[in-house]
Protein backbone atom coordinates (compact mmCIF):
# COMPACT_ATOMS: atom_id res chain seq x y z
CA UNK A 1 0.00 0.00 0.00
CA UNK A 2 1.49 3.35 -1.04
CA UNK A 3 1.73 6.38 1.22
CA UNK A 4 -1.34 8.07 -0.30
CA UNK A 5 -3.61 5.09 0.41
CA UNK A 6 -2.19 4.63 3.90
CA UNK A 7 -2.76 8.30 4.69
CA UNK A 8 -6.31 8.16 3.34
CA UNK A 9 -7.06 5.03 5.35
CA UNK A 10 -5.68 6.66 8.49
CA UNK A 11 -7.84 9.75 7.96
CA UNK A 12 -10.87 7.50 7.57
CA UNK A 13 -10.04 5.61 10.76
CA UNK A 14 -9.59 8.84 12.73
CA UNK A 15 -12.88 10.34 11.53
CA UNK A 16 -14.92 7.24 12.26
CA UNK A 17 -16.14 6.46 15.76
CA UNK A 18 -13.06 5.87 17.85
CA UNK A 19 -11.78 2.40 18.56
CA UNK A 20 -10.84 1.76 22.21
CA UNK A 21 -7.12 1.68 21.45
CA UNK A 22 -7.04 4.56 18.95
CA UNK A 23 -6.10 7.61 21.04
CA UNK A 24 -6.00 10.05 18.10
CA UNK A 25 -9.45 9.02 16.92
CA UNK A 26 -10.81 9.34 20.44
CA UNK A 27 -9.23 12.79 20.80
CA UNK A 28 -10.81 13.96 17.53
CA UNK A 29 -14.20 12.63 18.63
CA UNK A 30 -14.04 14.45 21.96
CA UNK A 31 -12.75 17.63 20.34
CA UNK A 32 -15.59 17.69 17.80
CA UNK A 33 -18.19 17.01 20.49
CA UNK A 34 -16.89 19.93 22.56
CA UNK A 35 -16.79 22.16 19.47
CA UNK A 36 -20.38 21.28 18.55
CA UNK A 37 -21.65 21.98 22.07
CA UNK A 38 -19.67 25.22 22.15
CA UNK A 39 -21.30 26.35 18.90
CA UNK A 40 -24.77 25.60 20.22
CA UNK A 41 -23.95 27.56 23.39
CA UNK A 42 -22.74 30.49 21.30
CA UNK A 43 -25.97 30.52 19.28
CA UNK A 44 -28.00 30.60 22.51
CA UNK A 45 -25.76 33.31 24.00
CA UNK A 46 -26.03 35.30 20.77
CA UNK A 47 -29.72 35.97 21.50
CA UNK A 48 -28.71 38.16 24.46
CA UNK A 49 -27.42 41.72 24.44
CA UNK A 50 -23.65 41.31 24.76
CA UNK A 51 -20.68 43.70 24.77
CA UNK A 52 -19.13 44.26 21.36
CA UNK A 53 -15.84 42.68 22.47
CA UNK A 54 -17.65 39.46 23.42
CA UNK A 55 -19.54 39.46 20.11
CA UNK A 56 -16.24 39.80 18.25
CA UNK A 57 -14.79 36.83 20.16
CA UNK A 58 -17.90 34.80 19.32
CA UNK A 59 -17.49 35.74 15.68
CA UNK A 60 -13.88 34.53 15.63
CA UNK A 61 -14.85 31.23 17.29
CA UNK A 62 -17.66 30.85 14.75
CA UNK A 63 -15.30 31.33 11.80
CA UNK A 64 -12.76 28.87 13.21
CA UNK A 65 -15.53 26.34 13.87
CA UNK A 66 -16.89 26.69 10.35
CA UNK A 67 -13.41 26.13 8.93
CA UNK A 68 -12.95 22.98 11.04
CA UNK A 69 -16.38 21.60 10.19
CA UNK A 70 -15.79 22.32 6.51
CA UNK A 71 -12.49 20.45 6.54
CA UNK A 72 -14.19 17.57 8.37
CA UNK A 73 -16.95 17.43 5.73
CA UNK A 74 -14.45 17.48 2.86
CA UNK A 75 -12.32 14.76 4.47
CA UNK A 76 -15.35 12.56 5.08
CA UNK A 77 -16.40 13.06 1.47
CA UNK A 78 -12.87 12.25 0.31
CA UNK A 79 -12.71 8.99 2.29
CA UNK A 80 -16.31 7.93 1.59
CA UNK A 81 -15.21 5.30 -0.93
CA UNK A 82 -13.62 3.44 2.00
CA UNK A 83 -16.97 3.44 3.79
CA UNK A 84 -18.82 2.19 0.70
CA UNK A 85 -16.19 -0.13 -0.71
CA UNK A 86 -18.63 -1.94 -2.98
CA UNK A 87 -19.20 1.27 -4.98
CA UNK A 88 -17.02 3.27 -7.28
CA UNK A 89 -15.45 6.48 -6.00
CA UNK A 90 -18.00 8.84 -7.56
CA UNK A 91 -21.01 6.72 -6.57
CA UNK A 92 -19.65 6.33 -3.05
CA UNK A 93 -19.31 10.08 -2.65
CA UNK A 94 -22.81 10.70 -3.98
CA UNK A 95 -24.10 7.99 -1.66
CA UNK A 96 -22.35 9.61 1.30
CA UNK A 97 -23.73 13.06 0.43
CA UNK A 98 -27.26 11.64 0.66
CA UNK A 99 -26.78 10.10 4.10
CA UNK A 100 -28.50 11.73 7.06
CA UNK A 101 -25.21 12.67 8.75
CA UNK A 102 -23.81 14.30 5.59
CA UNK A 103 -27.02 16.27 4.99
CA UNK A 104 -26.90 17.54 8.58
CA UNK A 105 -23.24 18.49 8.16
CA UNK A 106 -23.92 20.42 4.96
CA UNK A 107 -27.11 22.05 6.23
CA UNK A 108 -25.32 23.29 9.36
CA UNK A 109 -22.52 24.79 7.25
CA UNK A 110 -24.56 26.52 4.55
CA UNK A 111 -25.79 29.43 6.74
CA UNK A 112 -22.18 30.45 7.32
CA UNK A 113 -21.49 30.67 3.59
CA UNK A 114 -24.79 32.21 2.46
CA UNK A 115 -24.78 36.00 2.88
CA UNK A 116 -27.42 37.00 5.41
CA UNK A 117 -30.16 39.40 4.35
CA UNK A 118 -30.60 41.82 7.27
CA UNK A 119 -33.96 43.10 5.99
CA UNK A 120 -35.56 39.67 6.19
CA UNK A 121 -35.78 38.57 9.82
CA UNK A 122 -37.42 35.24 8.97
CA UNK A 123 -34.45 34.26 6.81
CA UNK A 124 -32.09 35.07 9.68
CA UNK A 125 -34.17 32.90 12.01
CA UNK A 126 -34.13 30.04 9.52
CA UNK A 127 -30.34 30.31 9.23
CA UNK A 128 -30.01 30.24 13.02
CA UNK A 129 -32.14 27.08 13.16
CA UNK A 130 -29.95 25.49 10.50
CA UNK A 131 -26.87 26.31 12.55
CA UNK A 132 -28.44 24.51 15.50
CA UNK A 133 -28.43 21.36 13.37
CA UNK A 134 -24.80 21.03 14.38
CA UNK A 135 -25.95 19.44 17.61
CA UNK A 136 -27.33 16.54 15.56
CA UNK A 137 -23.77 15.81 14.47
CA UNK A 138 -23.31 14.37 17.96
CA UNK A 139 -25.21 11.31 16.73
CA UNK A 140 -21.93 10.14 15.16
CA UNK A 141 -20.07 10.10 18.42
CA UNK A 142 -22.57 8.77 20.97
CA UNK A 143 -24.01 5.28 21.14
CA UNK A 144 -27.05 6.50 23.09
CA UNK A 145 -28.19 8.75 20.25
CA UNK A 146 -27.58 5.94 17.79
CA UNK A 147 -29.81 3.68 19.86
CA UNK A 148 -32.52 6.33 19.86
CA UNK A 149 -32.13 6.57 16.10
CA UNK A 150 -32.58 2.81 15.77
CA UNK A 151 -35.76 2.97 17.86
CA UNK A 152 -37.17 5.70 15.61
CA UNK A 153 -36.23 3.64 12.57
CA UNK A 154 -37.88 0.47 13.88
CA UNK A 155 -41.02 2.28 15.04
CA UNK A 156 -41.26 4.68 12.10
CA UNK A 157 -44.66 3.43 10.89
CA UNK A 158 -46.22 3.69 14.36
CA UNK A 159 -44.77 7.16 14.93
CA UNK A 160 -45.99 8.39 11.54
CA UNK A 161 -49.45 6.98 12.23
CA UNK A 162 -49.54 8.73 15.61
CA UNK A 163 -48.43 12.04 14.09
CA UNK A 164 -51.06 11.77 11.34
CA UNK A 165 -53.84 11.01 13.85
CA UNK A 166 -52.81 13.89 16.13
CA UNK A 167 -52.51 16.26 13.15
CA UNK A 168 -55.97 15.27 11.90
CA UNK A 169 -57.50 15.79 15.36
CA UNK A 170 -55.81 19.21 15.61
CA UNK A 171 -57.18 20.25 12.21
CA UNK A 172 -60.68 19.12 13.15
CA UNK A 173 -60.43 20.97 16.48
CA UNK A 174 -59.17 24.07 14.69
CA UNK A 175 -62.08 24.14 12.25
CA UNK A 176 -64.61 23.56 15.03
CA UNK A 177 -63.04 26.30 17.18
CA UNK A 178 -63.06 28.72 14.26
CA UNK A 179 -66.73 28.04 13.55
CA UNK A 180 -67.62 28.45 17.22
CA UNK A 181 -65.55 31.55 18.00
CA UNK A 182 -65.26 33.55 14.77
CA UNK A 183 -68.53 35.40 15.25
CA UNK A 184 -67.81 36.22 18.91
CA UNK A 185 -64.08 37.02 18.44
CA UNK A 186 -63.54 37.91 14.76
CA UNK A 187 -60.33 39.81 15.50
CA UNK A 188 -58.79 36.82 17.35
CA UNK A 189 -60.20 33.82 15.50
CA UNK A 190 -59.97 35.45 12.08
CA UNK A 191 -59.14 32.20 10.25
CA UNK A 192 -58.58 28.50 10.78
CA UNK A 193 -54.88 29.10 11.46
CA UNK A 194 -55.86 30.99 14.60
CA UNK A 195 -57.76 27.90 15.67
CA UNK A 196 -54.69 25.83 14.84
CA UNK A 197 -52.56 28.01 17.14
CA UNK A 198 -55.10 27.49 19.94
CA UNK A 199 -55.07 23.72 19.31
CA UNK A 200 -51.25 23.54 19.36
CA UNK A 201 -50.97 25.66 22.52
CA UNK A 202 -53.65 23.58 24.24
CA UNK A 203 -52.21 20.23 23.18
CA UNK A 204 -48.54 20.91 23.90
CA UNK A 205 -48.70 23.23 26.93
CA UNK A 206 -51.10 24.51 29.56
CA UNK A 207 -51.92 27.32 27.12
CA UNK A 208 -50.45 30.79 26.68
CA UNK A 209 -53.72 32.56 27.39
CA UNK A 210 -53.54 34.82 24.33
CA UNK A 211 -56.24 32.87 22.44
CA UNK A 212 -59.07 31.09 24.24
CA UNK A 213 -62.75 30.32 23.63
CA UNK A 214 -65.48 32.47 25.22
CA UNK A 215 -68.58 30.81 23.79
CA UNK A 216 -70.06 27.35 24.41
CA UNK A 217 -70.01 24.95 21.45
CA UNK A 218 -73.53 23.57 21.03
Amino acid sequence: MDKYKRFKLRVYEVLEVAKPDDKLSRFVDIFLIILILLNVALIVAGTFELPKAVVNVFSIIEKISVAIFTVEYILRLWTSNLKFEYMGTLRARLRYMLTFAAIIDLASLLPSYIPAVPSNFMILRMLRVLKLLRVLKLNRYTNALKNIGEVFKCKASQLISSILVVSLLMIIASVLMYDAEHEAQPEIFDNVLSGMWWAIATLTTVGYGDIYPVTPLL
